[in-house]
This record gives structure tokens, C-alpha cells and sequence, in this order.
């Protein structure tokens, strides 16, 4: 994979992750004051949300990378068939 390919996946992976990982650990705020929205949380977490996501996407990356780099399926040779 070369570095744009690499960059473009690490991105794409990066915000799958994130997307997935928002809801965890979210509670509502129950004690709401007039005019804030009950269903606000309480703490978002997103910096331990960002560095987590970052972790988890660099370790997915390297994985996909692995599995190019193996050729264990190929695109080029998928689309010689078609």
C-alpha cells in the first residue's frame, strides 16, 4: 500500500472507530436545569475517546496493511476476471 492509500485507510478506519466508540460510557444528565436537553450527557469522555480511537485504528491499520501486503485477495486480479 502506498503512503496516500495508507493515509486515506488510516482516515477511514479512524472515523469508523470513533463513530462506534461515542456511545460508550455516555449518561444522561438527569438533573437537567430548565432549558438544557435531558438528553445531554453528563461527561463525553472524547479526549480518552480520541486517544483510544487512535490506538484502536493504528492496530486495524497495520492489519489491513498485512492483509494487502500478504496478497491474500487482489482487486487487480478480482477486476482481470470481470
Amino acid at each position: 500500500m502506498d503512503i496516500a492509500a495508507g493515509i486515506v485507510v488510516y482516515i477511514l478506519l479512524w472515523w469508523w472507530v470513533f463513530f462506534m466508540a461515542l456511545p460508550i460510557g455516555i449518561q444522561r444528565n438527569e438533573s437537567a436545569i430548565a432549558g438544557h436537553d435531558t438528553g445531554a450527557p453528563k461527561k463525553t469522555h472524547l479526549w480518552m475517546k480520541f486517544i483510544a480511537t487512535s490506538c484502536i485504528s493504528l492496530v486495524l491499520w497495520f492489519a489491513v496493511d498485512l492483509l494487502i501486503s500478504a496478497e491474500l485477495f487482489s482487486f487487480r486480479e478480482m477486476s482481470k476476471t470481470m
